[in-house]
């Protein structure tokens, strides 16, 4: 493909077995050739909060693969990865890939239920958790108009990172968490200078079964409907925190307060640090 060509744009969501739920994401199976101003523009021509761009690799199954929201490449997306996987697998079959991304390698398996759905299962590259200073969690704080009384204590402020940085807030309540009214620009720049991709804001349910939503300024969007790289990073922290211990599979509800419900499954295994991140994928017609 030459970058003057139109490259075929596939739309499917994430993170759901409904093209209107879960997070719909941009696919471009045969990205060779395009230039990064091209795959920005693509990007931010459909509005989507990812579109991934694949390149594929020298043997079966193996893909180099870009993300772009429609303001920035970011280093790692996973609803954008399920979603190209099983789009792939839509074409081939169910099986293994392995992406290539800024972030490192990410292998997915996609399988194929009884009723028919696709679901894909990602891999996390290697897993960090640090502290954050009590003046950055305040500064934050202010700018979505949340106050510590707000906070969790069970679950205090962390970044988490799984292939991309986020910054984890837990809410005391659910009602808290529904009402989500923030400093769009400011945010952005308290990212940006960060370099965070989302804020992981959750709720706790149960023990293993959590509410969360995803600010992404920094990538123009003022929300992420469902968010496979944050998911993951969020995994990593509970378990870094002691709040869940492998092995153990949780269920993680997003999407419900924009009317985009979407379920990620995150699992934590014993021998292995890294994250696994499930979820099913549709075409938008």
């Amino acid at each position: 493909m030459t970058d003057d060509a139109s490259p075929r744009i596939l739309r499917y969501a994430a993170f759901t077995t409904r093209p209107e739920g879960g997070n719909p994401a941009g696919v471009v199976l045969d990205a060779a050739g395009l230039t990064d101003e091209r795959m920005l523009a693509i990007a931010a021509e459909l509005g989507y909060s990812e579109t991934a761009f694949l390149t594929a690799g020298a043997t079966e199954g193996a893909y180099g693969v870009r993300y772009f929201s429609p303001l920035t490449e970011v280093p790692f997306c996973g609803h954008a990865t399920v979603a190209s996987a099983v789009a792939l697998a839509a074409r081939t079959g169910p099986g293994q890939y392995v992406f290539t991304t800024a972030a490192g390698e990410v292998p997915v398996q996609v399988d194929q239920d009884a009723e028919g759905v696709l679901r894909a299962t990602l891999t996390s590259v290697e897993p960090q958790v640090e502290d954050v200073t009590g003046a950055d969690v305040d500064e934050v704080l202010a700018l979505l108009g949340w106050a510590r009384t707000d906070l969790d204590p069970a679950l205090p402020p962390r970044i988490a990172y799984a292939g991309a940085r986020h910054l984890v807030l837990a809410a005391a309540t659910r009602d808290r968490l529904a009402r989500l009214d923030y400093d769009f620009d400011g945010l952005a720049a308290y990212t940006r200078a960060r370099d965070l991709v989302t804020l992981q804001l959750v709720w706790r349910e149960a023990r293993d079964v959590f509410h969360v939503r995803n600010p992404f300024p920094v990538g123009g969007v003022v929300e992420d409907p469902a968010t496979g790289a944050a998911a993951a990073a969020f995994g990593a922290y509970l378990r870094e925190q002691g709040a869940a211990a492998a092995p153990t599979v949780l269920t993680l509800h997003q999407g419900e307060d924009l009317g985009r419900p979407g379920v990620l499954h995150v699992e934590l295994r014993t021998a292995d640090s890294r994250i696994r991140v499930s979820g099913a994928a549709v075409a938008i017609p």
